[in-house]
């Protein structure tokens, strides 16, 4: 509308929106269900702590003697050497079976197919058992002579038995594990290194695998685990002194079966806290770039938890014109 000379266009001048009162959510559902479980663990924790047959007075004499030390020592050697053998078994089998050579994918997959096939205790027996079928070990020119001559008694021990049959039935796990972080790469990436003139070795070594160790890193973290507390099979060989088996040959003198078994549960829980621990960090190390949030810790989560109980509902600025309460959105 046209104004007369002198007058002015009156604007409008649009009131402020009245104070939004936000009320938090209530999960009543939620706190209900929390106080039943929090009832439950304390009246568990509680039974636990006062039953007397537990003896925890014996768990802690028993808790550092030297011989559940040194079979912890023993067990931590299991699990490095057989995840070693493993890891380096299953890069071998992995590219084998991913080859275009259909002598090396045949070999592979039989590997896979027997060892995943049979149980992990029969390979261990199987093992330690195998001077019976072979009672020197020869080293020389295949189908020719031998040169070197061992007793096989003398060089597969229980130790060594034990350690061959882990990292050999955890080669083909493993092979699979690697297997799958390999094809997991977009296969441009291979057409990519082909292009600039980059060998088949020099792409899995530079593009391929460190890619494929953001899939590998979770379930190999979940095998040394498992690898862990697998190693407590070799006690069924008599001769190797692991943790388990030092217990066990404390508590057939004793008959404490309980307490100490609670001791040797303590130190594999030690251990595997230690090593999921070292599994996180690996995981947000070979997940940096990837756009995905990292997964909180354990106790990231309840301090959040805590400090959400206690967070205030923040108020809107400027008589309630924040931008989100206009509608408006910034990128």
């Amino acid at each position: 509308m046209a104004t007369a000379p002198g007058e002015t266009e009156a604007i409008a001048t649009p009131e402020p929106p009245d104070e939004i009162q936000a009320v938090p959510v209530r999960h009543w559902g939620q706190w209900i269900a929390a106080g039943v479980v929090a009832v439950l663990v304390a009246a568990l924790i509680r039974s636990v702590a006062t039953n007397p047959r537990f003896q925890w007075g014996v768990v802690g004499d028993y808790l550092f003697d030297s011989r559940i030390l040194n079979g912890l020592v023993v067990t931590l050697e299991l699990t490095v050497l057989g995840m070693v053998i493993g890891i380096v078994l299953g890069v071998i089998f992995a590219l084998m079976r991913l080859s275009s050579n259909w002598l090396l994918t045949s070999v592979s997959w039989v590997y896979i197919w027997f060892f995943r096939g049979t149980p992990l205790l029969v390979q261990i027996l199987f093992f330690n058992f195998i001077a019976a079928v072979y009672p020197t070990i020869d080293l020389g020119i295949p189908f020719g002579p031998s040169f070197v001559h061992f007793n096989a008694n003398d060089v597969i021990t229980p130790f060594m038995a034990g350690t061959l049959a882990l990292g050999l039935n955890e080669g083909a796990y493993m092979s699979e594990i690697v297997r799958s972080g390999i094809i997991s790469v977009d296969e441009g990436q291979f057409d990519a290194a082909k292009a600039v003139g980059m060998s088949r070795d020099q792409t899995m070594r530079r593009i391929v695998l460190p890619q494929a160790m953001r899939v590998v890193i979770p379930p190999t973290g979940n095998e040394t685990i498992s690898m862990l507390k697998n190693s407590s099979l070799v006690f069924v060989t008599g001769g190797v002194n692991d943790l388990l088996n030092s217990v066990v040959l404390i508590y057939s003198v004793t008959f404490q079966q309980i307490p100490l078994l609670i001791v040797a549960s303590i130190w594999y829980l030690v251990a595997t806290t230690v090593l999921s621990i070292g599994q996180y960090y690996l995981e947000r190390h070979y997940g940096r770039g990837t756009g995905r949030a990292q997964a909180p810790t354990l106790f990231q989560q309840i301090w959040r938890g805590i400090g959400a109980r206690h967070a205030e509902v923040p108020r809107p600025e400027n008589g309630g014109e924040h931008p989100e309460f206009r509608g408006e959105h910034r990128g």
